[in-house]
């Protein structure tokens, strides 16, 4: 599944927010749910956002989107290890 991740991210950084959506739209599982409400955060929907961090047991985060997108990251690599 962290390759699924880690596509999302790349299309993140790449600035493809329709194909990061796409791809993590369809997953629950905690991170796939942080990614889906960031990208929503991103977007500036954040009743969506909370939602999505809520359905991975987190509240919306107080960061900056760097400082979000950054912090998903090191989530991600803790999960590959």
């Amino acid at each position: 599944m962290s390759e699924l991740h880690q596509h999302a991210l790349e299309l993140i950084s790449q600035g493809d927010w329709d194909a990061a959506h796409h791809l993590i739209q369809n997953y629950n599982d905690k991170l796939a749910c942080l990614i889906h409400g960031y990208l929503h955060r991103k977007e500036g929907d954040l009743g969506n956002a909370s939602y999505w961090y809520t359905q991975a047991g987190h509240t919306m985060p107080n960061n900056t989107l760097e400082q979000e997108f950054d912090r998903l990251s090191q989530l991600l690599n803790h999960e590959g290890n």
